[in-house]
């Protein structure tokens, strides 16, 4: 079981992508919890004021500390509804993300270590970005989903909420996560389904053929051309990580490749 709890001045964003599919199941089912908190309802004032202009000029606003740094903290010090209360340690405090282009990229290595996490908050940070000192007093880490600018936290949230949440046990079926691209340092083989002929393209005949050790052998040499293809830069990460097998290394220089020095 893990809950995210996401803080963010756009609540109604959520709506849809949080609710459907797999993730709809899989809260359902009791396997993940989410929580949309919003910023605004933490601001003093009657207009619920949440940015300000940035000191020493510049374009744009900046996300003011009072209210985050409020819903920061009455988020972290509730209670996990999943816990009893003598079971509310130190140790289920929530790791704070901040959505953030600086911070690191999202992996599926990351998502993995995060699905670790009994509790994650999320903040969305918007404008021109979050007052520092909140920043650097009370988040954890800084995850980007890519080197681009959105206009907020709130889609990057989601994907990172999509990703570690398949990977909590009970969201989806083991065998589904078997080989999926990034899982062992390589991308997927191709799929097929019925009809066997579409168009006048034909499903390859090995995966008709029965023979299981042909299929996954096919499969394999399939994952290591796709990433020789379409990411070398994976592939020499995983040769030099070491999850290239001998007759995964002649294969690929059978293709061409040549293996980096390590």
């Amino acid at each position: 079981m893990i809950h995210f709890a996401i803080l963010t001045l756009f609540p109604s964003m959520f709506d849809g992508p949080l609710t459907e599919s797999i993730l709809k199941r899989a809260q359902q089912a009791g396997f993940i919890e989410i929580d949309i908190h919003n910023i605004r309802d933490y601001a003093t004032d009657r207009h619920r004021t949440t940015d300000d202009a940035p000191y020493g000029g510049g374009a744009g606003m900046v996300m003011k500390a009072e209210p985050l740094a409020a819903a920061l903290r009455a988020v972290r010090g509730s209670p996990l509804t999943d816990h009893p209360p003598e079971e509310q340690t130190s140790t289920l405090q929530p790791l704070v993300l901040l959505m953030s282009p600086d911070g690191e990229p999202l992996t599926q290595s990351m998502a993995t270590e995060l699905a670790q996490y009994p509790r994650i908050v999320l903040v969305c940070g918007h404008y021109e970005g979050i007052d520092e000192r909140v920043r650097t007093t009370l988040i954890d880490r800084e995850v980007s989903i890519g080197d681009y600018i959105l206009t907020g936290g709130e889609l990057a949230a989601m994907v990172l909420v999509d990703a570690v949440s398949r990977l909590v046990p009970g969201v989806l079926d083991p065998e589904s996560l078997a080989e999926e691209s990034f899982s062992d340092g390589l991308l997927e083989y191709p799929h097929y389904t019925r009809p066997a002929i579409w168009e006048g393209q034909a499903v390859p005949p090995v995966l008709l053929s029965g023979h299981h050790g042909q299929v996954a052998l096919w499969r394999r040499q399939q994952r290591l051309q796709r990433t020789l293809m379409q990411r070398p830069d994976v592939l020499t990460r995983s040769a030099r990580d070491g999850l290239l097998t001998a007759d995964d290394l002649r294969f690929l220089i059978s293709l061409g490749w040549q293996p980096p020095d390590r």
